[in-house]
């Protein structure tokens, strides 16, 4: 018989953040150290930057990802006062596309010109994004924030949620006619979270005048 007994958030808000330690930390190990000749020739940055760098790009980037999408979780973790098995689950999915994160961005890295291999590097970081949605959107309901929080923060998180998976499916999109553009249409995220983070403080800062 299956207990329905709520689980305590310790233990797996704990096993979360070891998980995105250790798929954060796995992303260095596709920069390999440059061999002594190449160094002796160009210096030990050029002889880095000569041969890397769509792996050190592709570090970077994944790096503050899943930074952002860990910061995201660690805020959401705060309103959870117990996981129930749906939750559980949607964490544990979340859990395997985070794994999912060094793979795809060596695959990517190594395949840099391709945009197959960076179309599947951003389904994966989506579907983080999209998993993280479904969280919020179960926890803003199973914890009943709609009595602690206002109707404009309670959209806004739910949309802020949403912006990261739909970023880095446009740019799939934006990617077919401009590779370029696409690779660097990432950076709206942190464009339209601050946007909207900062358009929703007015708001909430007129509705208490």
């Amino acid at each position: 018989m299956q207990d329905s007994t709520p689980f305590a958030t310790d233990r797996i808000n704990n096993f979360t953040d070891a998980i995105f330690a250790i798929a954060i930390t796995l992303l260095i190990l596709d920069i390999k150290v440059p061999a002594t000749e190449l160094i002796d020739k160009e210096g030990a940055i050029g002889a880095l930057l000569s041969n890397q760098t769509p792996q050190l790009i592709g570090l970077i980037v994944s790096f503050f990802v899943a930074a952002l999408f860990w910061k995201a979780h660690l805020a959401l973790a705060r309103q959870i006062t117990s996981y129930d098995n749906r939750l559980l689950w949607l964490n544990i999915w979340l859990l395997f596309f985070v794994v999912m994160m060094p793979f795809s961005t060596a695959f990517y890295s190594r395949n840099f010109g391709y945009n197959s291999a960076f179309f599947f590097y951003c389904v994966n970081l989506a579907l983080v994004g999209f998993i993280h949605y479904l969280m919020t959107r179960h926890v803003i309901v199973k914890e009943v924030l709609h009595t602690k929080y206002s109707e404009l923060q309670l959209r806004w998180t739910r949309q802020r949620a949403l912006i990261g998976p739909c970023v880095f499916m446009l740019s799939i999109l934006v990617a077919y006619p401009s590779p370029l553009m696409g690779r660097i249409t990432f950076v709206l995220i942190f464009v339209l979270q601050a946007v909207g983070d900062k358009v929703v403080r007015r708001k909430e800062a007129r509705a208490g005048q």
